[in-house]
Formats: structure tokens, sequence, C-alpha cells
């Protein structure tokens, strides 16, 4: 635990200190120095143990100052593979450690604003009350502690195993592999991604798209094991492991609160993600740098800024949904990957844009013209509604854990 200030009765009180939680602390420290913040995480480091990328364009020019501190490996360009295309990409692509992420954040903020290994038994408007009955007075009240389920929605999801591999000698890796959907397509849409962060280490992750969320854990990391051998990889030792699962969106209707209780709530637990990759940290970035800046700082003032922008994103993610739609509704599952291989030979730009969640009119009419990688049918009934029946995601989710040391890639 560090800084137990009890008494501090901080300007911002932010509970949960994740990725959301952290990057609005940190832009609150940055841009609001005169105002005093508490982050409060019940483990006991910040973000918890992940490995987080991003491609550069995801984040607008004006807020890369906050990431950027926080960047443990970077690349100018990247790699994707599958069964009958493969292209290298110039987008610059960017990796957070959550290792980086705890240290910066314990740099930056003033000493006394950090609390972990502190668990909060309930929050309102005015403050925080701990599992241990301690009460801590606010000014305005973040929760950003993110969800284990998500009642409402339609889709299915995205689950993974990582690890990071020190190798007995050089990988020859020059770039990232992003997506390398020429494995084995099983469950449904599969792909590997390799991040070279040293000549000799490298963080290979296993990434299935599935309506079921459990994540079998041994047979992944067995299949990572499988693929180093397959790319003449000899494993000297596995640093590091995560796993976890992330929600895609296809339907339904989130939990979205007015923020009329006066509790501004950010992060996973209100849909803030990509509805098709799950991705959150450039609406993490975004949502931090706009709070920031509020002209008031009051709990009612945050609590209906992050509602309001919490319901924009909703609004605007739906050309999204119906891609994941078309993927679990249309698709058959060891086909699916004929849907990105067909979206990664469009052009870069629009790649970027479609992960920003800034596609233009125009390029979503290209990512639906022509020929549709799935049969015709299934793609009709899918744009008027129908389809394969979607998963529900209010299943609870496994924890993301790690058996070893060192490393919520997205």
């Amino acid at each position: 635990m560090v800084g137990r200030a009890t008494d501090m009765a901080p300007d911002v009180a932010i509970v949960g200190g994740g990725l959301a939680g952290g990057l609005l602390a940190l832009a609150l420290a940055a841009r609001r120095p005169d105002r005093r913040v508490l982050l409060i995480e019940a483990g006991e480091n910040l973000g918890g143990n992940h490995v987080w990328s991003f491609f550069l364009s995801d984040i607008p020019v004006a807020l890369r100052w906050l990431v950027k501190p926080l960047v443990a490996a970077r690349w100018d360009g990247y790699d994707v593979r599958f069964p009958a295309h493969s292209r290298r990409l110039n987008s610059a692509y960017r990796s957070i450690t959550s290792e980086r992420f705890d240290a910066h954040l314990r740099a930056s903020l003033p000493e006394g604003s950090i609390l972990t290994g502190v668990a909060v038994a309930a929050l309102d408007r005015q403050g925080v009350t701990l599992a241990d009955g301690a009460r801590i007075k606010a000014g305005a009240v973040v929760d950003a502690r993110g969800a284990q389920s998500f009642p409402g929605l339609l889709g299915g999801w995205q689950k993974f195993v990582g690890q990071m591999l020190q190798l007995e000698a050089p990988h020859g890796l020059e770039r990232p592999i992003v997506m390398d959907a020429s494995v084995a397509q099983e469950e449904g849409y599969r792909f590997v991604y390799a991040l070279p962060f040293a000549a000799d280490k490298v963080f290979v992750e296993d990434t299935y798209y599935t309506t079921s969320p459990h994540v079998e854990r041994d047979v992944l990391a067995q299949r990572i094991a499988y693929y180093a051998q397959a790319q003449g990889w000899r494993v000297k030792q596995v640093l590091g492991e995560e796993q976890g699962c992330l929600p895609v969106v296809a339907a339904g209707r989130p939990v979205l609160h007015d923020g009329a209780d006066g509790v501004a709530r950010i992060g996973s637990a209100v849909a803030l993600f990509h509805p098709l990759t799950g991705y959150s940290l450039p609406t993490a970035v975004r949502l931090a740098g706009m709070l920031a800046d509020l002209p008031d700082l009051s709990g009612r003032a945050m609590a209906k800024a992050a509602a309001d922008y919490a319901r924009d994103h909703w609004q605007a993610g739906a050309y999204y949904r119906l891609l994941t739609r078309m993927l679990f509704g249309a698709a058959q599952p060891e086909c699916s990957y004929r849907i990105f291989e067909r979206f990664y030979r469009l052009k870069e730009g629009l790649i970027e844009r479609f992960y920003a969640g800034h596609s233009t009119g125009l390029d979503r009419m290209r990512i639906l013209a022509g020929k549709p990688p799935v049969p015709l049918g299934a793609a009709i009934a899918c744009l008027l509604g129908g389809g394969h029946p979607l998963a529900r995601l209010d299943d609870v989710m496994q924890p993301q854990t790690a058996q070893t040391g060192e490393v919520e890639q997205r």
C-alpha cells in the first residue's frame, strides 16, 4: 500500500488503477496540477499484468504526449499473414507494458496520491468507502473498475494467452506480426501475434474470436510453443504470461448511466471499447484528455461529461457492430479468416481509420463493397438482423492472470 491517506479529501478520487483510471490520473496530474487526485487500486500493481498495443494513428496528435512515456517498444510498420495473402504495412505500432505503466504513474503522481492493495466496498458522489470501513471524502468520484460481464449485449469474445519468450538465439523479426492467420483455424477466427521486444525476446499471443469466454490456458500455451517451434525459435525461458477475454459486440444495449447520481463511469463497464476488436486504449486516451480539460471538475460535471461520451461512443459504433454480426452471424467459424484477409487487401489509410474507430462513409462502403467473403445469403440475413444466433455477453469472464513475472494487450 502506498500513501494510506484516508484523510486526504481529494478533489478527484479514481477507483480502479487499470488503463482507463491510470490514464485519467496522468492526464489530471499534467493538465490540472492544482487539483488533488487519489488513485485507488485493489491490486498491488497499477495496470495489472498486461501488454497493451496500438497503432500510433489511433491516438490524436494532441494527446500523444499522454502515452509517449508509457511506450516500452516501438516499430515503424508491421506484417500480416493469411493463407492466400501476406502484406507489409508502414503504420507505426507501439506497445505499453504494465510494468512501465505502473512505474510512470508512481513517478508522475504526487506522493500520497496512490493507494494499492485496497479494496473498495462502495462509492457515491461524495466519496469512497473502503472494505475496512474507512471513508474517503472526495469532490468528484470516478468509477474505473471495469466489468466482468456485459448484460444486455450480444456478440462474442476475443480470448487469448500471451507469453514473453526469451529465446536461445535471435528471432530475426524486424517488425511485429500483428496478425498471422496462416495458422490452423480452430474454434473460430484464430491468429497469432508476435512482438519483437529485443533481438532474442518476443511476445507471442494466440488469439481466437469465439462465442465462448472460456480460456483453455494449457491448450493455448501449447500452441504458442508449437508456433515458436515452427518459426525455428528455441525457447530458453518463459518470462511472463497473460490471459484474457475481451468482448466483441454485435447487438444489444449496454448498461449506460446518465450521470445523475454524480459518479463518473469510464472504461469497459460502459462499453468504451471498439466493438469489433475489443481495443480500449484509444478511447481511454481520448476520454482522459477530455475530462482533464473540463473547466468544471465537480462530480456532477465529470459524471455528465463521461455519460455523454459513453452514449456518443455507443452510437458511433453501430457500423462496427454490423461487421461483428457479419463475423459471428454469417461466416462459418473455420472460414472467418477470409473476412480479415480481404480487409487487409484494402488501402492502408482505410485500415488505420478502422482501428481508430474513425472510418469515413467511403471507407464503410468500400469495406462492404464487392463479393462478400461469406455466403451471400448469410451476409444478407445479417444485414437484415438475422444470421446465426449470437452469444450473450453476460457470462462472467475469467480474470486475466499471470503465472510468471514480466508481462490486456488491446
